[in-house]
């Protein structure tokens, strides 16, 4: 993979806001690796190559050590340092936590948490070792306060959004900058993978996954703490859910996550 253009990893990235960040990366002068399980990712490759960037697709299972040991490979194999790391890929389990299969709140905690932590701590010290580098971590505003009828996901998210600031913290003067995503509802097939589309969050209004790449984008190059898309109904929900008690904020969040009545 020769070339003088910046690299990027960009996980999660064969649909949805990810997808939208690779390319957006690309626009800004960057080679990518991106990596996602589903066979989306090679069309999505080619679609990006198109552009006349290089661009490396790992099809990877990142909810096993395996698939998270193949793209640390593909990256190391690649014989360029990391410039921009985006941690995106992310998964949901819906539905009463008493109802919603064991397997499918543990594969939430090892793509959202495990993922998350294993490949910061594989891809990040080589930048700061080299003094300069961006991490961006996908969050969600659904992390900003508790998230009945998907517990795991929303707790997964606010594990995120506190471990970007805390490393951001950590790594303050060494070049290094982490910035946290925290986007609200999003069109993308998250709603439709998560069997989430009968639900008031998921038949409200959404932001423009473009959009939330181009911010995303934007903040991570410049550095910035924190990127929350600038929709009315995503800043309002951030803004709850830093002043509610959390019991308020619950039954907040509960009114657009609780499944419908049954007949």
């Amino acid at each position: 993979m020769a070339g003088t253009n910046r690299v990027a990893v960009v996980t999660g990235a064969s649909s949805g806001i990810g997808l939208e960040i690779a390319r957006e990366l690309i626009d800004k002068g960057f080679d990518v690796i991106v990596t996602a399980e589903d066979a989306g990712l090679t069309a999505a490759a080619q679609e990006l190559a198109l552009t006349g960037s290089r661009v490396d697709a790992v099809q990877a299972d990142l909810t096993t050590r395996e698939g998270l040991d193949s793209l640390v490979e593909a990256v190391h194999a690649v014989g360029r340092p990391v410039d921009a790391l985006v941690l995106n890929a992310g998964v949901a389990n819906a539905g009463p936590f008493v109802e919603t299969p064991l397997e499918g709140d543990l594969e939430v905690v090892a793509l959202n948490v495990t993922a998350v932590v294993y490949l910061a701590k594989k891809l990040v010290p080589p930048m700061v070792e080299r003094g300069e580098g961006a991490v961006l971590v996908t969050s969600s505003v659904a992390g900003t306060m508790p998230g009945p009828w998907y517990a795991t996901y929303a707790a997964s998210k606010a594990f995120e959004l506190s471990f970007a600031e805390a490393v951001r913290h950590e790594l303050k003067d060494t070049g290094v900058t982490v910035t946290a995503l925290v986007p609200g509802p999003t069109d993308t097939e998250f709603f439709e993978d998560n069997d989430m589309e009968d639900l008031p969050v998921g038949q409200g209004p959404k932001d423009d996954p473009v959009k939330v790449a181009k911010e995303a984008v934007k903040g991570l190059l410049k550095g910035d703490d924190k990127v929350v898309v600038r929709s009315f109904k995503a800043k309002m929900q951030a803004a709850t859910g830093a002043v509610l008690p959390p019991k308020a904020q619950a039954a907040v969040h509960a009114s657009t996550t609780k499944p419908p009545e049954k007949d």
